[in-house]
């Protein structure tokens, strides 16, 4: 079975997305910029693990002098470990995501990049079909346009995590097809970097999708996702929405309005009928006019008198990048703002501590001007922000719960 470009770890996107809602804790940073958890520690087991590893790798084809140079400075990464049995089951709601996802900044970037790229954008688009504001959507949301691209070496992370045995035939495979990347000459083994689960480049790519997905666009003779040009990133994404099914032409879905009472046993994907059906329920675009005809599901992820959205097969196509809805809607709906459509019509209904997003950004607004660090005033409740609170409820002899709400906002409010 094909393993997909997204697997089950918190990497790339998802960590950078969750990095700007208030941030934790610092961490301790060596010489040369990682973390001392994600520099090679010593550790004999490991230096066994490969010993064998290199028979077995060799027998598959991976000469010596590629793993030679591959495990010339590569060692066992402790934070790595750390990293994969830690993740947590994030709870953001689509709100907070889209907060994040799709700010203002990110759009802003976005387009600006938009138009940088046109040129080569516009050639992709014409050879694969993918719109150039999906593709663009794609690479902001996976490294921040270029920005977030992995700096931790993927031998020594893959390595470490298939010596670690939790999932170690998967990390094994991604760590041959790491060595297969070496061989083939695509890249060096300083510049093979990604993120602590091995996802690289400019989309973040895993190495068995990138031998299976990446393209070398301009014909130099190297796939390269790693460099400063996103060139051969770009066009490697798009090829793999291609192939993934996306349909040129067709839009990936639209915000849409409900009517009252709509039967929310409708919503979801197991639900999929013609644009004719949906409009003969009452269904209507959030932005006017009429439905596109293709088959399609109604999703709204905050209940129907929410944010909701008619979504065809292209969606389905993005949800191969990273099978999680609040993904793919974040994808399209970015892509949308970059291609100049203005923020979501409909609103979010109040959290539960009774907060709209216009409250949460006030309070941050409020705990940073009473000298509170709350990492910003996104609206995105994060440990920044609960660290703020509770500095603020200790300085103000109020019980320290760390816990927002209304009526901390109106004493906020009175200074």
């Amino acid at each position: 079975m094909q393993v997909k470009r997204r697997f089950l770890v918190m990497g790339g996107a998802a960590a950078v997305l969750l990095a700007g809602c208030g941030g934790g804790a610092p961490v301790s940073v060596a010489a040369g910029g990682l973390p001392r958890d994600l520099r090679p520690q010593p550790n004999a087991g490991y230096d066994a693990w490969v010993a064998a590893f290199r028979g077995r790798a060799q027998a598959r084809g991976i000469d010596a002098a590629t793993l030679d140079t591959a495990f010339r400075g590569a060692g066992f990464l402790p934070g790595v470990v750390e990293r994969d049995r830690s993740q947590t089951e994030f709870t953001r709601t689509l709100e907070d995501y889209f907060a994040i996802a799709a700010s203002e900044q990110k759009v802003a970037q976005g387009r600006a990049e938009l138009r940088r790229n046109a040129g080569l954008l516009g050639e992709i688009e014409a050879r694969y079909g993918v719109p150039s504001e999906v593709v663009t959507a794609v690479w902001g949301m996976e490294s921040n346009y270029g920005t977030r691209r992995g700096d931790i070496p993927v031998v020594s992370a893959a390595s470490t995590l298939a010596y670690d045995g939790r999932r170690g035939a998967f990390f094994e495979s991604q760590l041959m097809a790491a060595l297969r990347i070496l061989q083939r000459g695509d890249t060096t083994a300083s510049r093979l970097t990604g993120s602590w689960a091995g996802a690289m480049g400019h989309t973040q790519f895993i190495p068995t999708t990138y031998q299976e997905y990446a393209v070398d666009f301009r014909g130099d003779g190297r796939r390269d996702i790693w460099s400063e040009d996103p060139t051969d990133g770009l066009a490697s994404t798009a090829n793999y929405l291609s192939r993934s099914g996306w349909r040129r032409g067709e839009p990936w879905g639209l915000e849409v309005r409900l009517p009252d009472g709509f039967d929310a046993g409708l919503t979801g994907r197991g639900t999929r009928r013609a644009g004719a059906d949906w409009a003969a329920l009452g269904v209507r675009p959030a932005g006017g006019g009429s439905l596109p005809g293709g088959s399609g599901s109604i999703l709204a992820p905050s209940g129907t008198g929410g944010p909701a959205f008619l979504v065809f097969r292209n969606f389905n196509v993005i949800l191969r990048y990273n099978n999680a809805e609040k993904y793919g809607l974040g994808v399209g709906h970015l892509s949308d703002r970059i291609a100049g459509a203005g923020p979501l019509r409909g609103s979010f209904p109040p959290d539960r501590y009774g907060f709209t997003i216009d409250d949460r950004k006030e309070l941050q607004s409020l705990l940073t001007r009473a000298g509170f660090d709350t990492g910003g005033a996104d609206g995105v409740f994060g440990s920044k922000t609960e660290a703020a609170i509770q500095g603020y409820q200790a300085r103000s002899g109020l019980p320290v719960t760390g816990t927002p709400s209304r009526d901390l906002l109106l004493r906020l409010r009175r200074g």
